[in-house]
């Protein structure tokens, strides 16, 4: 039997990998597919939404860019807020978020309004909840499966845009866009805020710690044995160069497959496919990292990523794309929520919320810049033969920060022993 525990204080140690830890693995798989569905709908209402609005391309594209952005930065907002206050009340925020979103997005009268409904309803106050800090929050309660856990915790992003694409088209074809964007945010929002009841438990707050021979305290004070803040940064600077690298193929199949005359239809069965790889591979990384670490993971990953990126430059052929799509998703879905491992493997952490969802936030920026800058390198060479090459250099520069805090890590420990 558990010790007792009052919810507004941390959990005892001997909470850690209890019944209780996988309870609330279950609720927050459920919670993160809820809470991250205004990220994979709003492109299935975009056609609906051109035609009624009467604008362009471009604009009706706004209100996904612009709730990306705002999902990055709440993810920081929201990580201290949970380290301050608890997941729970952050997460009751968010569900509030969900609802007004959908609701102000489907009476929106006009584009912009809808663009500020998901920017700063559904990104920054609502789906921001939800990923980062739920990623953060799953990492105090395990340790023996903590790459296991974050990995479930993290399929949740994935299980979504497998799930309401779906639900939401068929909603449209029945009731129109607006009933359906309603519908949304009273079944998510209200979801989230029931299943919120059941995280009222602060988490444990043990930290690791490595201590040198003369005695110095170096992971969670000195993480790779330098600052918070510069150890933040670099983690910050790779997370941004492996989501620009992870973008090309993400945004762009579906594009790429239309040049070379297969169809768009083609191109969006690729990404589906890469997905639901994905959703395979945030699970065999996760069993992957409890063997052999969150910065071990990290490389083997991005290794992979790159490999990935280089075969879609030589193979074009419809079968090939197929094959490297669902390899790309099995190579890189393990990459974002070593991360999380790595934060919390190195970092105080109490503060795992705010150093998760900054990193996060760098993998979001990284999607957006890398969608833009291989349209742009498209634009300038007229093929996207560039742009992998382009996804791959930042791939490698995501690899070359891990590798030398893995080596500043391998010294620190070696100095344990001498």
């Amino acid at each position: 039997m558990l010790p007792f525990c009052m919810p507004h204080s941390p959990a005892p140690a001997e909470w850690i990998d209890s019944r209780h830890a996988v309870h609330r693995l279950l609720m927050t798989l459920i919670i993160t597919t809820l809470g991250c569905s205004p990220m994979y709908v709003v492109s299935v209402v975009l056609p609906a939404v051109q035609a009624e609005f009467g604008v362009g391309r471009a604009d009706a594209s706004l209100p996904y860019t612009v709730m990306m952005v705002f999902f990055g930065l709440g993810g920081i907002a929201m990580g201290r807020l949970a380290d301050r206050i608890g997941i729970q009340k952050v997460l009751w925020l968010g569900s509030v978020g969900i609802v007004l979103g959908f609701l102000a997005a489907g009476m929106a009268p006009n584009i912009w309004l809808f663009i500020v409904a998901h920017g700063l309803l559904l990104g920054l106050l609502g789906s921001s909840t939800t990923f980062a800090p739920l990623l953060a929050d799953t990492s105090l309660w395990w340790d023996k499966r903590r790459g296991v856990a974050v990995a479930v915790c993290a399929s949740g992003n994935y299980l979504a845009g497998s799930i309401w694409p779906t639900l939401t088209q068929w909603g449209v074809e029945e009731w129109g866009w607006r009933t359906a964007y309603i519908v949304l945010g009273l079944v998510c929002g209200l979801g989230m805020a029931a299943l919120a009841f059941g995280m009222r438990q602060r988490p444990p707050l043990l930290g690791p710690t490595v201590v040198t021979a003369s005695g110095q305290t170096l992971t969670s004070e000195r993480p790779f044995g330098m600052s918070v803040g510069a150890a933040q940064a670099w983690l910050f600077l790779a997370g941004l160069a492996c989501c620009v690298a992870m973008a090309m193929p993400q945004v762009h199949i579906v594009a790429y497959c239309a040049d070379l005359g297969f169809g768009a239809a083609r191109g969006a069965e690729m990404l589906s496919l890469m997905l639901a790889c994905g959703i395979a591979s945030r699970l065999v990384s996760g069993a992957i990292c409890d063997r052999i670490g969150g910065m071990r993971t990290l490389m083997l990953g991005s290794a992979l990523q790159g490999i990935a990126l280089l075969m879609f430059i030589p193979f074009d052929g419809l079968v090939s794309l197929y094959v490297i799509s669902a390899l790309f998703g099995l190579f890189q879905g393990g990459i974002v929520p070593s991360y999380a491992i790595i934060v919390r493997e190195y970092f105080p952490p109490a503060q795992a919320g705010q150093r998760v969802g900054a990193v996060i936030m760098a993998t979001m920026l990284g999607m957006a810049l890398g969608g833009w800058m291989s349209g742009m390198v498209y634009d300038l060479t007229g093929s996207y033969r560039a742009a992998f090459i382009n996804g791959a250099a930042w791939n490698l520069l995501n690899g070359a920060i891990a590798w030398v805090l893995f080596m500043r890590v391998r010294a620190i420990q070696r100095s344990v022993h001498t």
